[in-house]
């Protein structure tokens, strides 16, 4: 295939995220000679990743799978899905682990990572730029989270299994989530926002993220439009946890939650969201 000059000329912001230092001093120095790369930034743990995609809007992420604290998945299921870069997992997992990466990542590098993999997989990456996969992208790698639990994909009737009735009686209802074969009632208050990509969505609660699939619209209708107004065309969040408003560009905005997670709240949804009024 060959790439678009669009490509070719545009800029790649990339992020490294490993806990062991020379892993990413390696990559970097691998990474120096490509005129179209540029790292915006390095970070040791899951946690400070989270903040940094917020910060940096990278478009490329080289993930560590594993790591202390947060590891790479959990690290993934933390980033909302509307700043969800490309993903490029950099592991020593086994060999039966790596169908799984090279269904849903760009790409995957073994460490001690090889120059010529890493130039396969950054034509990989431009490839994906140019095809603009992005979103195809994030609902693959949700697709991953919801699968290394071990569990089967769930039907929304599944995943989202909860007495109507009492909702109707009660909007404090706890909301009601199939997760695998148990049924867990999460406290509305506890969920921070919702993000989707594709028919996955991750449920972002005070306490873990829980992957489903089903769509965004589906789940709008079990929670209050006031309560739960829609940010993005990707995006619930909780009103309540929003604690700031920082403008952005063309009539958009920042929400800062309580939580110190950031998330994008586009001019054309503004409206909705009762705290903007």
């Amino acid at each position: 295939m060959t790439l678009s000059k669009a490509t070719r000329d545009r800029v790649i912001r990339t992020l490294l995220v490993d806990d062991e230092p020379l892993a990413r001093r390696g990559l970097e120095l691998r990474l120096a000679g490509e005129r179209d790369i540029l790292i915006v930034g390095q970070v040791g743990d899951g946690a400070a990743a989270v903040h940094a995609v917020s910060e940096h809007a990278p478009d490329l992420l080289f993930l560590d799978v594993q790591m202390p604290g947060l590891d790479g998945f959990a690290t993934l299921r933390a980033i909302p899905a509307q700043q969800m870069p490309l993903v490029v997992f950099v592991t020593a997992y086994d060999h039966y682990a790596l169908n799984a990466f090279e269904a849903s990542a760009v790409d995957y590098l073994l460490k001690p990572v090889d120059e010529g993999r890493l130039h396969q997989a950054l034509f990989r990456v431009r490839e994906a730029l140019d095809r603009r996969e992005a979103s195809d992208h994030r609902a693959k790698l949700l697709g991953l989270l919801g699968a290394l639990s071990g569990r089967p994909a769930l039907t929304l009737d599944e995943a989202l299994e909860a007495d109507s009735a009492q909702e109707l009686r009660d909007p404090e209802a706890p909301l009601a989530v199939r997760d695998g074969a148990r049924t867990l009632r999460l406290s509305r208050a506890s969920i921070r926002w919702v993000d989707a990509a594709g028919d996955y969505l991750c449920i972002h609660t005070d306490r873990d993220t829980h992957v489903l699939r089903a769509t965004l619209g589906q789940l709008e209708k079990r929670l209050h439009a006031n309560r739960f107004p829609r940010i993005h065309r990707s995006t619930l969040v909780n009103a309540a946890r929003v604690v700031a408003l920082r403008p952005h560009l063309n009539g958009e905005y920042f929400l800062t939650l309580d939580c110190g997670q950031e998330l994008k709240l586009s001019r054309s949804y503004r409206d909705r969201l009762v705290l903007f009024k």
